[in-house]
């Protein structure tokens, strides 16, 4: 089989969720003897730096890439008003990347072409033109959702205008959906959600992914520490934090004096590096994820706008890290609230959570037991990926 994967981001480095989810569907691919092609998107958020892809990598899949300029252009922004188009989509198409697809395509034939992500999706009609291949969308999570999300928390005028974005870009999530030939979805509810918006093609959920074995826990800790690991340039992230140290963290603080909070993440925001809350550790960018999060204790995850599956709480689960998060941020996981990871949706519930486990390190540790056994049954990419080619078979046949 052959699989032409377009990304509207570089997999590599994974320097978020989004690059993870596709840089596992990558290595996946190839372990189930799929031959893969990756073209992606280079952004001035994400570019595309050739030392961060081994040789083996490039081998494999022939990665190429096409710079698209997709900050925020004032003057184009206040012309899309006046358009029915979606500004968010259409800041990721360009003839350039157009170009690349047509040339790829020529040069061989591919059965499934692999769209990553809703931002590529309006290449869909250039891939009708030059090839015969299925294409399958991989809907990361229902990108309208999370925008309107955004809007319902907002004020003002930006309120308007995040309402106006989120209406456009249902309106081209909904048009587009049946003009693939499969979805693969992430959760149960982004299924039900799709469906909801009138889906009509075949339509499966495979869930993010994780390689168990690179995921070493360390055991128990001599000194007890809450952390969160996330993209700071992500606004739920940056306004889930505001949140939680405004109305959580302090209290903490109150029964646990000497406890610390780390955060680490790219693209920390000033006023992030220059906090004045007590015991709170701002380290920027980490090198290895997995060998920060095993440094601490308990994984916050204070999310009240998302979409999708959260991959950092799998990943914190694997390690053996309880993690407290809100309903929203643990969206798509097949969780057992209190037996491998525990809900809070209010400054009360997230508070006593927090303290509560502090407390008690036989609970903590129970429950983090049972999330790496979550992981181990539910979340094994290798699993996931040979049951995506199974649907890609189904697709072409």
């Amino acid at each position: 089989m052959r699989v032409l994967q377009i990304c509207s981001k570089p997999p590599l480095p994974e320097i978020d969720g989004g690059c993870k989810a596709m840089n596992n569907i990558t290595q996946g691919l190839l372990l189930n003897g799929v031959e893969v092609k990756l073209l992606t998107i280079s952004t001035y958020k994400h570019p595309f730096k050739k030392e961060d892809f081994s040789k083996d990598y490039v081998a494999k899949t022939g990665v190429e890439n096409i710079y698209i300029k997709t900050k925020v252009n004032v003057g184009e922004a206040f012309l899309n008003l006046f358009s029915k188009k979606s500004y968010n989509v259409e800041r990721f198409y360009v003839k350039e990347f157009e170009d690349l697809i047509v040339r790829v395509v020529a040069e061989k034939d591919f059965d499934i072409v692999l769209i990553e992500s809703l931002y590529v999706s309006k290449y869909i009609n250039i891939i009708r033109k030059v090839t015969k291949a299925k294409i399958v969308y991989r809907a990361h999570n229902i990108e309208s959702e999370i925008w309107d999300r955004n809007a319902s928390k907002a004020k003002g005028l930006r309120k308007i205008y995040l309402k106006l974005l989120a209406r456009k870009l249902k309106k081209y999530e909904t048009d587009v959906l049946n003009q693939f030939d499969g979805i693969a979805a992430i959760t149960e509810k982004d299924k039900s959600n799709f469906i909801r918006m009138g889906c009509k093609i075949p339509i499966e959920v495979f869930p993010f992914g994780i390689d168990i074995l690179h995921y070493e826990t360390n055991g128990a800790l001599e000194k007890k520490s809450v952390f969160h690991l996330g993209s700071m340039d992500w606004h739920p992230n940056v306004n889930g934090l505001k949140w939680f140290f405004r109305n959580v963290w302090n209290e903490v603080v109150k029964n646990f004096p000497d406890v610390e909070f780390t955060l680490a993440g790219k693209d920390i925001p000033d006023w992030l590096m220059k906090h004045e809350q007590k015991n709170v550790n701002v380290i920027g960018s980490v090198k290895n994820a997995n060998d920060f999060i095993n440094q601490h204790s308990i994984m916050i995850v204070p999310l009240f706008v998302a979409s999708g599956m959260r991959i950092k709480i799998i990943e914190a689960m694997a390690l053996q890290k309880l993690v407290v998060a809100t309903s929203i941020a643990a969206e798509g996981i097949a969780y057992k609230d209190g037996e491998n990871i525990v809900i809070a949706d209010t400054i009360e519930d997230f508070t006593k959570a927090i303290i509560k486990y502090l407390s008690n390190d036989k609970e903590q540790k129970r429950i983090a037991i049972n999330g790496r056994e979550l992981v181990e049954s539910s979340y094994d990419n290798l699993k996931i990926v040979n049951s995506l080619v199974m649907f890609f078979k189904q697709i072409m046949n």
